[in-house]
């Protein structure tokens, strides 16, 4: 049986020399001085040109790429500066520089300070030299450092809709993989993001409708990558809750993730969000996030943690002439797809996103998840709705990891003064981030909220 890819950084000067740090799955890492990263270099008079956060490698096996923090002394690649902040300027005005991330190959040199890595990629020669789609059928040269399986060419990876209509139809032939969604097809769009879509499905023999998501992986899909993935998702089909929306199914066909899950007749909140005018009445909201907190609760009780919360998977049902309820959706999935290393690179590059309602905590360490940071990120999720901002300012030209590492959130009373003063007490402490997250509990932070109206 083949080994599975990794990436290696073994110290060859220095005087950590030896030292190996090696990664065999998805994640991302802070190198520095600093006690949050990893690999860490002592904080000493030998290292002292090492930044505390100096730059980030973002890793998924047998691909890597690293980039500059706007380091005071530099970071090289095989001797080429690839990053460094002018002479003068200070580390936030060194963070607002964004330098362009680098991918690493088998036998590069990486310097920091005095330290030099090698650079060790195993498994980075083990794909096919042509690749073909297992949707359209198309040829194409692969990519260096290519992975074998089931592989989504560039085009169909952007064609969501096309994915879904192809597995419906399959399904209709019998597939027994696809026995969860036989019998049904599509209404319309729900939703989109960077690794697929959602739309309305219907059963035509029962008239069921749910919410069908299609998931398209950025590399090629091997069953290891797979089984991790439906396993992770799979964990939450048990759970039951009013303030929750009941995943029904999850598979793999064609190269395509599908999931099945309740359909909320009023849509995400963010949805919700825009067509109430980018601001939501404050008894309205904290309603709302009350009731996910309940969800949440459920939730954490059987140890799952959702891992991503934002408005877009705050979903909200609606019965005939009653108010919406708020259902959390989307428990653990991203997180989930992008440990399983389907993705790609998600930290540089161009799917790199933006961690509006990542707490700092989730980025020092990119394979934890506790509570709290759910807690988080409910709280910023609730500032945004009731602001139209999220916490921290974020500019096109600063390093959105970097700051998040750095910057607090703003209180909230900065972007709308209107906001009772004791809510934004509740608020601005469930968004403290040093030395803990403000709230610990689901049930302490939704008693707070409704005290505080």
């Amino acid at each position: 049986m083949p080994r599975p890819a990794a990436v290696t950084l073994t110290v060859v000067q220095g005087q950590l020399e030896q030292t190996e740090f090696a990664f065999e799955e998805r994640t991302t890492c802070l190198m520095g001085r600093a006690g949050d990263c990893h690999p860490r270099l002592p904080d000493d008079d030998y290292h002292r040109t090492v930044s505390r956060h100096h730059c980030l490698l973002d890793i998924n096996p047998p691909d890597a790429c690293i980039r500059d923090f706007g380091s005071r002394n530099g970071t090289y690649l095989n001797g080429h500066k690839i990053g460094q902040r002018d002479e003068g300027q200070t580390p936030e005005q060194g963070a607002a520089t964004a330098f362009r991330e680098h991918r690493l190959s088998d036998g590069d040199e990486l310097r920091i300070g005095r330290t030099v890595f090698r650079i060790t990629i195993r498994g980075e020669q083990s794909g096919p030299a042509v690749v073909r789609c297992v949707s359209c059928g198309r040829e194409e040269s692969a990519e260096p450092g290519a992975r074998p399986g089931d592989h989504l060419c560039a085009t169909c990876r952007t064609e969501p809709q096309a994915a879904a209509e192809l597995l419906l139809d399959l399904a209709r032939t019998g597939d027994g993989e696809l026995q969860g969604i036989s019998g049904y097809r599509l209404l319309r769009e729900l939703g989109r993001g960077g690794m697929g879509a959602v739309y309305l499905a219907r059963h035509q023999a029962t008239g069921r409708e749910v919410a069908l998501k299609v998931m398209l992986p950025r590399v090629a899909t091997n069953q290891v990558a797979r089984t991790r993935f439906l396993r992770e998702v799979l964990v939450t089909q048990d759970l039951r809750h009013p303030n929750i929306a009941t995943l029904h199914d999850a598979g793999f066909a064609n190269g395509t993730f599908y999931l099945t899950t309740e359909f909320c007749t009023g849509g995400s909140l963010d949805r919700f969000h825009a067509c109430r005018g980018d601001r939501l009445p404050v008894p309205e909201a904290v309603r709302l996030y009350a009731q996910a907190l309940e969800g949440l609760e459920h939730a954490h009780a059987r140890s799952v943690i959702h891992r991503d919360i934002s408005p877009s998977n705050i979903l909200l049902h609606q019965e005939a002439g009653g108010p919406p309820t708020a259902r959390i959706s989307d428990f653990g999935i991203a997180k989930a797809f992008d440990l399983a290393g389907l993705s790609g690179l998600t930290r540089t590059g161009a799917t790199a996103g933006k961690p509006s309602f990542v707490p700092r905590q989730q980025v020092v360490d990119f394979r934890r998840a506790t509570p709290a940071m759910d807690l988080w990120s409910l709280a910023a999720s609730l500032y945004w709705t009731l602001t139209g901002d999220v916490p921290r300012d974020f500019t096109s030209d600063q390093d959105p990891w970097l700051l998040v590492l750095r910057a607090p959130a703003v209180p909230i009373r900065e972007r709308a003064p209107h906001i009772p003063h004791a809510l934004a007490e509740v608020i601005d402490h469930a968004l403290t981030e040093e030395p803990r997250i403000g709230f610990e509990t689901c049930a302490d932070l939704r008693q707070a909220l409704l005290a505080a109206l």
